[in-house]
């Protein structure tokens, strides 16, 4: 009798403490996949980049969430086989190169390396609805600290941030003997929805 009671004890307070669990974990907004994008910027350069062109990449952000509390964290996944080259500017054919490129072992290596994520360390605030936030971001299989400024416009967030290819392990690609190339920084701009 005295462990059916303390099981029945159990549930209960178990039970009890469910709506607690929740309202804790409330403050935590799942990312919108479908309506969040992340935008990479490559930028061209050399003796002969006027024959180059810049490169715009866009792939949805895959999962993640934002804590909204007093100690707030961002986490963020994109599956780096989703990436796609936009470059309105190249034509089809030069379009579909420039993507075997990026997600070969030249760059990317999605195949070894297929989600890139970025997990908040830090959010220092910068003024109403402005923020800077600090974290980890793990891309070609190494992680390295990394900063984006971040704004909240209506009810999305919208961020940016540089990197360097080489920090990742990533040679920037070359063409023509190197006489025009990619830069090896990157910018990075983000637009984040949430579940509703």
């Amino acid at each position: 009798m005295n462990r059916i009671l303390c099981t029945v004890s159990a549930v209960v307070i178990g039970w009890l403490s469910l709506p607690q669990l929740a309202a804790a974990n409330s403050d935590s907004r799942k990312i919108d996949g479908a309506h969040s994008t992340i935008t990479v910027h490559v930028y061209k350069s050399g003796f002969l980049s006027a024959f180059g062109h810049n490169h715009e990449i866009q792939a949805p952000i895959q999962s993640g969430a934002v804590k909204e509390s007093d100690s707030p964290s961002v986490e963020l996944r994109i599956d780096a086989r989703k990436l796609q080259v936009l470059d309105p500017d190249a034509s089809e054919g030069s379009r579909a190169q420039i993507q075997d490129t990026m997600q070969g072992n030249q760059v990317l290596d999605v195949g070894h390396f297929p989600e890139i994520r970025f997990q908040s360390t830090s959010v220092e605030p910068k003024g109403p609805d402005h923020w800077i936030v600090h974290g980890n971001l793990a891309l070609h299989g190494r992680d390295r600290p990394l900063a984006f400024e971040v704004t909240l416009k209506g009810e999305r967030y919208r961020g940016s941030a540089s990197l360097k290819q080489t920090d990742f392990g990533i040679t920037p690609v070359t063409v023509a003997g190197g006489t025009v190339r990619v830069k090896n920084e990157l910018k990075i701009e983000f637009e984040v929805a949430f579940m509703k």
